[in-house]
Parts: structure tokens; sequence; C-alpha cells
């Protein structure tokens, strides 16, 4: 079973929640507990963050490379449509 990383930082998240408040009944909740706590989450989420990144541009990479060397199974894709750009002219050719 995978889990997702939103699940994977909701986890996290709710551990988090659970120590503060066992701390709290416990009478040894102080703003280092809760900037520790948060500063798990952050970490979690960052590196989340940076996994999704990589994947991303790995599978991205490879459809492009795969597309450009013909490997990629079914019909080509059409190739986008170029249009050319209409030429400025230069507003002290006016003057």
């Amino acid at each position: 079973m995978t889990i997702s990383p939103q699940e994977r930082l909701a986890d996290v998240a709710a551990a988090a929640v659970e120590v503060a408040a066992e701390s709290a009944e416990a009478g040894t909740y102080t703003g280092g507990v809760g900037r520790a706590l948060s500063a798990v989450i952050a970490k979690v989420g960052a590196r989340l963050t940076v996994d999704a990144e990589v994947r991303g541009f790995s599978s991205g990479w490879q459809e492009a490379v795969a597309t450009m060397s013909g490997d990629r199974p079914g019909p080509a894709p059409a190739p986008a449509p170029v249009f050319p750009m209409p030429t400025r002219r230069d507003p002290a050719e006016h003057a």
C-alpha cells in the first residue's frame, strides 16, 4: 500500500499535535517544543515537495526523450503551429 504525500504530511502533523497535547498535559510544553514540532512538519513538507518536483521532472524528461526519439507508442503528436510575430514599428520613426 502506497501512502500519498498528503497523507504522509497529515500523519506527521497529527503526530506533532498529539505530542504537543501530551506535553501540555504533563506541564512541559514550552515555546521551544512548539517551534521544534513546527520545524519537523516544515522539514517533512519540504522533503515531500522536493520529491514531488524530482518525480515530476523525471517523468516529464522521460516523456520528452521518448517523444523526440520516436519510442513513444501510438501515433506521433502533431507538431504545434508556429505563427510569426508581427514586427513593431519604432515610435521614433514617426516623430
